[in-house]
């Protein structure tokens, strides 16, 4: 896979990373657009969609879609190249480009839903706490800094019962589902929490 631009939630990261996805004509996806950089050391590789404008060496797209690195993939945006024509395809293709992050964006908010719930009090505490160590921020910096760090302190002393408890009742896969992660990665936010080694513990 070559360079191209991703999007991420804060909470599920990697787990769903998205981006726009090039279709061509045959429903195929191409290889990435090998661009030399003129100098002795070696060119790049992007899979950029804006780039997939039937410049030489380059096919055309005929179509976005958005695709998750959990493997989801969101509906065929079609580019419509009487209406492109010669304009640059960044800005020809900008509102298929944006209909794809919606999907997307649609795509995470039902990983979301599938998630284990939080207590309604648990979330209203941790927004207000955020809200208050933000005005905090405003008049003490220095003093939100503080709060910030009691927060990860607080975050870290529940965190290690809780995920010594999640590693003896659930496994990682299930841990995962619940938590809109990848396997993998549920295994190393365990570890993480729990201080253990993933490869041993």
């Amino acid at each position: 896979m070559g360079e191209r631009e991703t999007w991420m939630t804060e909470e599920f990261g990697a787990s769903h990373a998205g981006a726009v996805e090039v279709l061509l004509a045959d429903g195929t996806v191409p290889a990435p657009a090998y661009f030399d950089s003129g100098s002795a050391t070696a060119g790049h590789r992007v899979s950029q969609w804006s780039v997939y404008d039937g410049r030489p060496r380059v096919p055309r797209a005929a179509a976005l879609r958005a695709v998750c690195s959990c493997g989801w993939k969101g509906p065929e945006q079609k580019l419509d190249w009487e209406v492109i024509g010669q304009q640059d395809l960044a800005e020809a293709g900008d509102g298929q480009a944006d209909a794809c992050e919606r999907a997307w964006d649609v795509h995470t908010a039902t990983v979301e839903t599938s998630t284990i719930p939080l207590p309604d009090t648990i979330t209203m505490l941790l927004e207000q706490l955020e809200e208050e160590i933000d005005k905090l921020a405003k008049t003490s910096p220095i003093a939100a800094v503080r709060a910030a760090r009691r927060m990860e302190i607080a975050a870290g002393r529940v965190g290690y019962w809780a995920a010594r408890s999640t590693l003896h009742d659930l496994t990682p896969g299930q841990a995962g589902a619940a938590l809109g992660l990848t396997e993998s990665a549920a295994r190393s936010e365990l570890a993480r929490l729990g201080r253990y080694n993933p490869y041993i513990g």
